[in-house]
């Protein structure tokens, strides 16, 4: 997702500054003046990790679809959690305040974030039981 957000600016979608907004974040958390942005991205990625683990331990489980339908699920989950609690914690208000750049540029990262987990964490489908 990293990688990808890094790209998007060159195809015509918006910047996103997570590095530099999560280390503001931090910086505000801890009552330090500033952060490096390098922390921001050093704690997305355990964010990241996280919601990895997350997904193994319990969607992974709940979800009868493919391996790719469940990472596809967990990135549009993870969009809606991102868009209706983390972007108004930062200021960027619900839905990123309609900035149609911002939302399509977050959710093609967490869809890709989700496809990529989905199929690298390709765990069968739990059997349903004949009744």
């Amino acid at each position: 997702m990293t990688a990808l957000w890094l790209v998007e600016p060159r195809i015509g979608l918006a910047r996103i500054a997570v590095g530099d907004i999560l280390s503001s974040l931090l910086a505000v958390a801890t009552a330090y003046a500033s952060l490096p942005p390098a922390l921001g991205w050093i704690f997305h990625l355990c964010v990241g990790i996280l919601f990895a683990l997350l997904y193994a331990g319990g969607l992974v489980q709940r979800l009868r679809v493919s391996p790719i339908a469940r990472g596809l699920t967990d990135g549009v989950g993870l969009f809606l959690l991102s868009q209706l609690a983390f972007m108004p914690l930062v200021g960027a208000g619900v839905f990123s305040r309609g900035d149609p750049a911002m939302l399509l540029g977050s959710l093609i990262g967490h869809l890709t974030y989700g496809g990529v987990l989905g199929a690298i964490y390709n765990a069968p489908a739990p059997a349903v039981e004949a009744l």
